[in-house]
């Protein structure tokens, strides 16, 4: 793919992060506050005009997810240059693969769930659905256009090899995954599986290292605690990205 195409797939990767911060924190803000989000207000304030913090809750949304700070992660600028790397490095890595319409889609939504997780500890079913029904039919149908349905055979296995992995990590006595942790992994197992088994060993592996990397990282920094709640989703999704862009 060309300089100035990859250039054009960063830029409007740019764009969807920006939309994925409003739109991820909509998803998750309570129904009173939804309004104050998609207009850009703050959320949470008192009737005095000052923002009204819950104790141990992020401002404006569900609790779960401020423990370490990261209701305050998902800022637009952050998500603005994560989008760009994300759908330029699939561009550029992945610009002769005709499911690259697809990865991009996914990759969309996987900002928005990026956001969601972050602020909140949640991965929405429906736009994890979104995810594996537009990444399933999508690459079927890829498959079938361009005369290679054995690829769509191993997107499937992807996803159903992922499910079986997770769901044993998250059935294992004191484990910390969540069942949305394990949806999203068989829904990303669907475009691993279809790059090739080297990707979907890749992309099952990464995610431990990463989360472990980011753990010690913010124990060491003062950030959590041991038993601090945090988010897997990210990590989830970065591994599946890398292992796209480096196999």
């Amino acid at each position: 793919m060309s300089t100035a195409a990859v250039a054009g797939a960063a830029l409007l990767g740019a764009l969807a992060g920006l939309v994925a911060v409003p739109l991820g924190r909509c998803l998750v803000a309570r129904p009173r506050d939804r309004a104050s989000v998609l207009s850009g207000g703050a959320l949470g304030r008192s009737p005095g005009g000052a923002v009204g913090s819950r104790p141990g809750g992020a401002v404006g949304l569900p609790p779960a997810g401020a423990g370490a700070g990261f209701g305050l992660a998902a800022l637009p600028g952050g998500m603005a240059v994560a989008g760009a790397v994300v759908f330029g490095g699939l561009a550029g890595t992945r610009g002769a693969d005709p499911a690259l319409p697809v990865l991009l889609l996914i990759a969309a939504a996987g900002l928005v769930l990026a956001v969601t997780d972050l602020v909140a500890l949640r991965l929405p079913d429906p736009l994890v659905g979104a995810v594996a029904l537009g990444g399933g039919p999508g690459l079927v149908g890829t498959a079938l256009v361009v005369g290679e349905p054995g690829r769509a055979a191993t997107a499937l296995a992807g996803a159903g090899l992922s499910l079986g992995g997770y769901l044993l990590l998250a059935l294992l006595p004191g484990a910390r995954l969540g069942f949305g942790d394990v949806k999203l992994a068989a829904a990303l197992g669907l475009p691993l599986g279809w790059l090739g088994w080297p990707a979907l060993r890749l992309g099952l592996l990464l995610p431990h290292v990463l989360a472990g990397v980011a753990v010690l990282a913010l124990l060491a920094a003062g950030r959590i605690r041991r038993d601090t709640p945090l988010p897997f989703g990210p990590a989830i999704l970065a591994g599946a990205w890398l292992a796209a862009v480096l196999t």
